[in-house]
């Protein structure tokens, strides 16, 4: 850390606020104790010339009423004995006696006596039984001079005016000493204030100085350091706050640490994508889900525009982004897969309330939107597959309203339309109540330890005994006893289902095989016909519901399009798998496995 310059230290700027607080209060001192003084000074002068000004008027009066008395008219006799009394007031710069006629009678200038007086204020006090008193300055001179016009009384009679006129120059001369004596005594206390305020400053800097080396060494991280308390003052109660806080300050910084890898930590094996940006929109921090779920590298697009990275510039800008206020859709799909995401967007906000940046929280939301969709799919199936069978019922008995009910042979023959097509919504609302049952897990299976191989004999016996085609059945089961716990009703339907759908799509002369067998503490079970096959792009679809490979050939042969897809929830409800293999125009084979009862093994 550089060294500070004396100018720039504190304490240069104690020593200086100190002297001028110190000159501060000597002027205002000094301001008012020469405005004071000067005030007392002019009011104490003017009131001792209005005094002495008044007894010159009595003085006179007294000379005039004893030369009335005594008869004497001379005017240069009577002028004289009132100069006599102008004695009683020295430094006198002017001073007269005017009767009421303005004539002037006695003068300390000799050569207006006798004359008419033109003075204004002469002329405005003659009528005034007052005294009055004047500040005025000369216009020629500058002179600063006092004025006092004072009414002659005659035997209760008023003669005239005493009109004196004395100089302030001696009082202001005083007043300009006593300031020069001020001004020495502030500048000699400046520098003592100054020296003083030295020493005093270093008693303060020099533990401060100490302080700041503490300071320094905190800021570089080393928090074991203490500061040495010299004195129980307050920078004594500064020193051991100082040492507070960096007790606090390391507590602070542990904790902080510590939240610091927690969140690292959280972001790390989030479950969702994070991606933060600073006021401008453009990425400072993503996690590894969000690189995963993007497809890109942080080091990579750390630095560019949010816009750019989520694909979305050609829609929204950052301020849009800004006020958005519901979740958006990201398709980052390609040839191989489908990938939809879901962003939702929050503003990081400054302490004042302004906008900092964003923060983007990606959902990988592929497999919910292949659910709605699905959901979707199917309720437009269910419509469609009502839709049919409806229409046709609709139009039929339309025809009979309209006349084919007379006819024998044509109304028999609507009519058996109508009842299979009856006959096929049944099954369709059945089959769909069983799936909205297995979906929602309300069901109970009956499980029983059950011979697995006679189980299949009976069900094969049953199917050979009721087939309306040329079609062959191979067995090929194990010898021997093999035992699972299952559900026989839900497993007869599955069975059902299959070898049903093996028969109608199997060919005259047809040949559908069964085969069980074992593997390891599992049984398998493979179903196969000879009909038209599934083509291998649709293959992972059979279990789906209402998938068809022919769908007006399964109609017509009054197939739901559910039936696997129950199969499926059926098989996998029991502890099993099922799955499908097949060749186009070469088959179809549908094998599904069960686990083997525990005694079974045993035995």
């Amino acid at each position: 850390m550089n060294k500070v310059g004396f100018f720039k230290s504190i304490q240069f700027k104690i020593v200086l606020v100190y002297t001028l607080l110190i000159l501060l209060a000597m002027q205002l001192i000094g301001v008012y104790f020469t405005d004071s003084l000067k005030t007392m000074q002019l009011n104490s002068f003017e009131e001792s010339l209005v005094n002495q000004s008044k007894l010159i008027a009595v003085n006179i009066g007294e000379v005039l009423r004893e030369s009335r008395d005594t008869n004497i008219d001379d005017p240069s006799q009577m002028a004289d004995q009132i100069s006599s009394q102008f004695s009683e007031v020295d430094n006198i710069r002017e001073i007269e006696v005017i009767d009421e006629n303005r004539v002037i009678v006695a003068a300390d200038d000799k050569q207006s006596v006798g004359k008419s007086t033109t003075n204004d204020l002469i002329i405005q006090n003659l009528s005034s039984t007052t005294a009055n008193k004047y500040r005025r300055t000369d216009g020629s001179s500058g002179e600063r001079v006092d004025i006092v016009t004072v009414p002659i009384m005659v035997d209760s009679q008023r003669y005239g005016v005493l009109y004196v006129e004395k100089s302030f120059e001696g009082v202001y001369a005083q007043l300009q000493l006593i300031n020069k004596i001020l001004a020495t005594a502030t500048i000699f206390s400046l520098l003592i204030t100054a020296i003083l305020g030295f020493f005093l400053a270093r008693t303060i800097t020099k533990p401060l100085v100490q302080m700041q080396r503490q300071v320094l060494a905190v800021s570089q991280g080393n928090f074991n350091r203490k500061v040495d308390m010299i004195e129980k003052d307050e920078i004594g109660q500064l020193a051991a706050a100082f040492n507070n806080m960096t007790t606090k300050l390391r507590e602070a910084t542990s904790t902080t640490e510590s939240e610091r890898r927690k969140l690292k930590s959280v972001l790390t094996y989030m479950t969702d994508g994070v991606i933060a940006t600073d006021r401008k929109g453009n990425v400072i921090l993503m996690n590894n889900r969000a690189e995963e779920l993007l497809g890109v590298y942080r080091n990579d697009v750390i630095g560019n525009s949010i816009l750019d990275l989520l694909r979305i510039r050609n829609d929204y800008r950052i301020m849009d982004l800004y006020g958005l206020t519901e979740s958006i859709v990201l398709d980052f799909s390609s040839d191989q897969q489908t990938v939809l995401l879901r962003a939702n967007f929050s503003i990081v906000k400054k302490e004042n309330g302004l906008a900092n940046g964003l923060i983007a929280v990606i959902h990988d939301v592929t497999e919910q939107e292949q659910v709605d969709m699905e959901r979707r799919e199917f309720v437009a199936n269910v419509s469609h597959e009502l839709r049919t069978p409806l229409t046709t019922m609709k139009s039929y008995l339309e025809a009979l309203q309209d006349g084919a009910v007379d006819d024998p042979k044509l109304a028999a023959k609507f009519l058996d339309v109508t009842q299979k097509e009856t006959e096929r919504m049944i099954r369709l609302v059945k089959d769909l109540l069983q799936l909205s049952r297995l979906d929602a897990k309300e069901y109970k299976l009956n499980l029983q330890r059950t011979n697995y191989v006679l189980f299949c004999e009976e069900i094969i016996d049953r199917f050979e005994m009721t087939k309306n085609q040329n079609i062959q059945f191979n067995r090929r089961l194990p010898k021997g006893s093999f035992y699972v716990q299952i559900d026989r009703d839900k497993l007869t339907q599955v069975i059902d289902n299959i070898l049903s759908n093996a028969m109608k799509y199997s060919p005259e002369g047809g040949l559908i095989t069964f085969q069980v067998t074992r593997r390891g503490n599992k049984i398998r079970t493979a179903i196969s016909d000879q009909g038209v096959g599934i083509p291998k792009e649709n293959l992972a679809k059979v279990f789906e519901r209402f998938y068809r490979v022919d769908k007006a050939r399964s109609r017509k042969l009054g197939g739901t399009g559910l039936g696997l897809a129950i199969a499926k929830e059926m098989i996998e409800a029991q502890g099993g798998e099922i799955w499908a293999e097949s060749e186009w125009n070469r088959g179809t084979t549908i094998h599904f496995i069960l686990p083997l009862d525990r005694e079974s093994d045993q035995r």
